[in-house]
């Protein structure tokens, strides 16, 4: 290398000088390009372009270092010493000198898409609380408050008459019903869901294993543009991902995850749509299906989805009063989280309270704590309309209307 001090006097030094100016000058457009990102989105958004940097590890580090921007400039040693196993360290490592975050930052821009993250209010609330929810969100169109009362409707891409038929019905009464119903827009049952929502002037939501900046498969170009108009294209994925075989059960997962329920509306045996039935189950999401023919081999993975005690539908009105109560638990959650507990006993107790009334014996055993000090606080936390006797010895959270 060369050092040149005081006057340029050789065209060798001249070069070397000008090569460092140059080199120098891209780095600074770099950071300031980096500063002009909004806020910590932009790192955010470099983690979900690193492989092998997933939800848990994202979450790992942003623990260590406060904030995605902390981390994303942290140096190796303090990386490994957060916990990076080595393999996700090099990949962090190498992408992250590759990365180009404001180059990055205008192809979202460019799909007319938006980021959300984990650590923004609008994130879907029932997906947030899931351990493998997606630090981003790629969204086309609008995510509302009102989007948690929301159904998946999934199925097989070789629908039947009869099951694109159904998938229609139970969508469009379900969404005069102000339920939001998610689905995957792939072909069959799932489109048939969106245009029923479509049809009945409700909203919808299409969750894609692919970038937000494609549409799979190509011919729901126009139903695509609809649901951006009246819901949200949603993915995970980055701009430019393909739709690859892998990606789609990490796109049920989000399906599921962003639903009080999931129904299964015709699916054969070894069906895409019976993995979402099972992530919904594993994520405690009520799971329907609606019966089908048992000569046709499309319905042999519903049927057997009833078998094993997924809840048999025929129409939206079976499925009202099971998303109305899962609903109402899920406001009970919102409006005790508001309120913060003053003891750690109070913490647990509402943990492991529910709509359904429990035992004060019960209660005892999964705390930890004594009788006595369960009792008191109880009494306590249904003072502050928190919790309710609903008999002798029984307890559970009080609903907020």
């Amino acid at each position: 290398g060369c050092c040149v001090i005081g006057s340029v006097t050789t065209l060798e030094e001249w070069l070397c000088l000008t090569a460092r100016n140059s080199t120098d000058m891209l780095s600074a457009k770099r950071h300031e390009g980096e500063k002009r990102l909004v806020n910590e989105t932009g790192y955010w958004l470099g983690f979900s372009l690193v492989p092998e940097i997933g939800p848990k590890r994202f979450a790992l580090l942003h623990r260590a270092f406060g904030s995605a921007s902390a981390a994303w400039g942290a140096a190796e040693h303090e990386l490994r010493k957060a916990g990076l196993e080595p393999a996700p360290l090099r990949s962090l490592l190498q992408w992250r000198e590759r990365i180009d975050l404001e180059a990055e930052w205008r192809k979202v821009e460019q799909a007319n898409a938006r980021l959300i993250t984990l650590a923004h209010d609008e994130y879907p609330p029932l997906l947030k609380v899931l351990p493998d929810a997606p630090p981003v969100l790629y969204v086309r169109g609008t995510l509302r408050p009102d989007d948690d009362r929301a159904l998946a409707i999934v199925g097989t891409r070789k629908a039947s008459t009869y099951g694109r038929d159904a998938a229609r019905l139970f969508a469009c009464d379900l969404a005069r019903q102000g339920i939001t119903i998610i689905s995957g827009l792939a072909q069959g049952i799932d489109a048939a869901a969106h245009r029923g929502a479509l049809e009945a002037g409700g909203r919808t939501m299409a969750v894609l294993g692919c970038g937000i900046d494609l549409v799979y498969p190509h011919e729901h170009k126009e139903l695509a543009a609809q649901i951006a108009s009246r819901g949200a294209l949603i993915s995970e994925f980055p701009i430019g991902a393909k739709p690859e075989a892998r990606n789609f059960p990490r796109r049920n997962r989000v399906i599921s995850g962003m639903a009080l329920g999931v129904l299964v509306v015709e699916a054969p045996d070894h069906s895409g749509a019976l993995i979402t039935a099972s992530t919904a189950a594993e994520q405690g999401r009520e799971v329907f299906a609606v019966p089908g023919n048992i000569f046709n081999a499309a319905s042999s993975g519903t049927n057997r989805l009833i078998q094993d005690g997924a809840k048999p539908v025929l129409s939206a009105n079976d499925i009202l009063d099971e998303l109305q109560i899962a609903y109402r638990n899920l406001h009970v959650q919102r409006t005790t989280a508001q309120i913060a507990p003053t003891t750690e006993i109070e913490t647990d107790l509402l943990k492991f309270l529910s709509l359904e009334p429990m035992h004060i014996d019960e209660l005892v055993r999964l705390s930890g704590f004594p009788i006595n000090m369960v009792t008191s606080t109880l009494t306590l936390l249904e003072l502050k309309g928190l919790a309710r006797s609903v008999g002798p010895m029984q307890y559970s959270l009080e609903v907020t209307r």
